[in-house]
């Protein structure tokens, strides 16, 4: 029988942070952290996949994300605040040690919190991001390049109001699923790069869409652009910035980010396991940026193994 996913609401650091969970968790619990345009709903293949293994599932929507509260101050966000609301998550459940899967910005949260409380770790899997403990550079990529159009305050909220927020979330996931990395022309906008008669990818349906757009309606893009994009990852103020429980990274051959400037290299030369020493890596040749959803089955084999093989229940 098919695991039911369930939702809770938790009060954590004075906000109501919605968290949906399934499973039983007699092997352990697996905490998975979203992306953006993702939220809770991106994860519901490999919540059941894990919930269906004996584990505990559990995925909240960030702050400012989906049905969570809003932050009072935005524009204060910070990569510390995702790491805290985790620690607060995990105590508000009685979960002492779990193992934290991040997809796309997701990935700062779980190695953040690793590093900071690896006590509290089993290990990390993350999907199309390494750990690096300083930003990737972008001088070289032009101007359009989305996230230095996103970083400009008001720019995108302008884009993006041009439209429904349906409408903003399907181009999103038609230019994040492809092999190139979305730049606008001069004088173009992140937005004008597809338009309502481009089909989105095959394995997303338009009743994910509709799901999609509705946790948008609710939270709206201004706290999603602030973090992650106007709140870079950074490591500076950690002394050893080094993750020392097992890791996984999952990368799509063809996710766009593997063709930022230095990615690639970093990955595949091995230089990424200088700062996560116990790291194995996929890659996965027809991968896009949204592997999870792409390929469910194969993306939740590979998760299943990485748990066993690392459970602390015997």
């Amino acid at each position: 029988m098919e695991q039911k996913i369930e939702h809770s609401y938790l009060q954590i650091r004075g906000l109501n942070l919605h968290i949906t969970h399934t499973g039983k968790g007699e092997l352990g619990t697996v905490v998975f952290l979203h992306g953006f345009p993702e939220i809770w709903y991106s994860w519901r293949h490999q919540m059941i996949a894990v919930a269906g293994a004996g584990f505990r599932a559990v995925a909240p929507d960030f702050r400012g994300y989906g049905l969570s509260d809003q932050p009072p101050e935005p524009e204060k966000a910070s990569g510390e605040d995702l790491v805290a609301d985790l620690l607060g998550i995990l105590d508000a459940l009685s979960i002492s040690k779990a193992f934290l899967v991040g997809k796309d910005f997701g990935a700062m949260p779980a190695y953040g919190f690793a590093i900071c409380h690896p006590d509290r770790v089993c290990g990390v899997i993350t999907l199309g991001i390494p750990f690096s403990p300083t930003s990737f550079s972008f001088g070289s990529l032009p101007e359009g390049f989305y996230i230095s159009r996103w970083q400009e305050p008001g720019r995108a909220e302008a884009d993006f109001g041009r439209f429904d927020v349906k409408r903003v979330v399907r181009t999103i996931y038609v230019l994040f699923s492809r092999s190139e990395i979305p730049i606008a022309e001069e004088g173009q906008e992140i937005m004008d790069l597809a338009d309502s008669s481009t089909p989105l990818p095959e394995w997303f349906t338009d009743e994910d869409l509709a799901v999609y757009a509705a946790l948008y309606e609710k939270s709206g893009f201004r706290y999603p652009l602030q973090m992650p994009y106007r709140v870079l990852p950074n490591f500076q103020n950690i002394a050893d910035p080094k993750v020392g429980v097992p890791a996984l990274l999952i990368m799509g051959e063809k996710d766009y980010v593997f063709k930022i400037p230095g990615m690639e290299d970093y990955i595949r030369s091995g230089m990424v396991k200088k700062f996560v020493p116990d790291l194995e890596i996929i890659y996965m040749p027809e991968g896009s940026h949204f592997v999870q959803e792409q390929s469910p089955d194969q993306v939740n084999q590979f998760i299943l193994t990485f748990l066993k093989n690392h459970s602390v229940v015997a």
